[in-house]
């Protein structure tokens, strides 16, 4: 348990790659990973020789999502946390609302606007929590065997705290999967335009890895600019301020389940979690 969780590599010059290290759990997030996790993309950020990120995992599946064993009171004591909110071990909901807006949404935020082109390398099932170390990145390369699902509505709760389900995969399928709680496939999802390419999992390391060496050719300079231009787009397109609505239902939903079952989420979410993983 005294292992890192994260392992930073540099394959070749100009290449950093962030790798989950956590294949046990099925590289579920704990406090303790993302934290590590966020160190590791400052420091490919601030090394001025890195102009390409690659994000990838050890093991068979990307990330199961959130460690939902964790005893989250006080998890954060011991960290310096990036945003400037407080207050996380205050009761209510204001002590969780903290908490999860500084290591889900602010985390996904910050690691989106890295002004350096990111890359993720995913195989195997990518889940809730899992899609907000997705989504950030720039490109996503997915391998054939790899599945997507966001089953929080079936937890009673209104989507991942990263709400960028309509800006991945447009506004009907985005309340189809949220409705369901069904999986999307590497192929659905690369039809649909989440994914920028699917290829066989033997050959997704050496394609994404060549991927970043043909990026790594162009001026760090241009690249940073032309990446703040596209999220400036997405931005005016409204973006930001849907996130802001959907993580305050998401607040809403938890204090909802707190006072209907004592948790923040739904009690009877394992039983249809059952019902559900069936179908992956």
């Amino acid at each position: 348990m005294d292992q890192n969780r994260i392992r930073f590599e540099t394959p070749e010059p100009n290449i950093a790659r962030i790798v989950l290290a956590r294949p046990e759990t099925r590289n579920s997030q704990d406090t303790r990973m993302l934290y590590e996790l966020n160190d590791a993309f400052d420091r490919a950020a601030q090394d001025d020789d890195v102009k390409v990120i690659i994000l990838a995992a050890d093991g068979p599946h990307f990330s199961s999502g959130h460690d939902l064993r964790e005893d989250i009171d006080g998890a954060l004591s011991g960290y310096d946390t990036v945003g400037t909110w407080c207050g996380f071990g205050c009761e209510g909901a204001e002590g969780l609302m903290a908490r999860e807006k500084e290591i889900y949404l602010g985390f996904s935020e910050r690691w989106r606007n890295i002004p350096k082109p990111t890359i993720a390398e995913v195989r195997g099932k990518v889940i809730a929590g899992g899609l907000m170390l997705v989504w950030p990145c720039d490109i996503v390369i997915a391998s054939e065997d790899a599945v997507f699902v966001d089953n929080t509505v079936a937890m009673g709760i209104a989507g991942a705290e990263f709400f960028h389900h309509p800006w991945e995969l447009g506004v009907r399928k985005a309340k189809e999967m949220l409705f369901t709680s069904d999986s999307l496939s590497a192929n659905d999802a690369h039809r649909l335009g989440m994914v920028n390419h699917v290829v066989p999992q033997t050959e997704i390391s050496s394609f994404t890895l060549d991927l970043a060496r043909r990026i790594a050719e162009q001026p760090a300079f241009a690249l940073k600019l032309v990446k703040e231009s596209v999220n400036a787009a997405q931005d005016n397109q409204g973006r930001a301020g849907s996130l802001h609505t959907a993580f305050v239902a998401h607040q809403l939903c938890h204090a909802h389940n707190r006072l209907i079952g004592g948790q923040i989420v739904d009690l009877t979410f394992l039983d249809r979690h059952k019902e559900i993983s069936s179908r992956w």
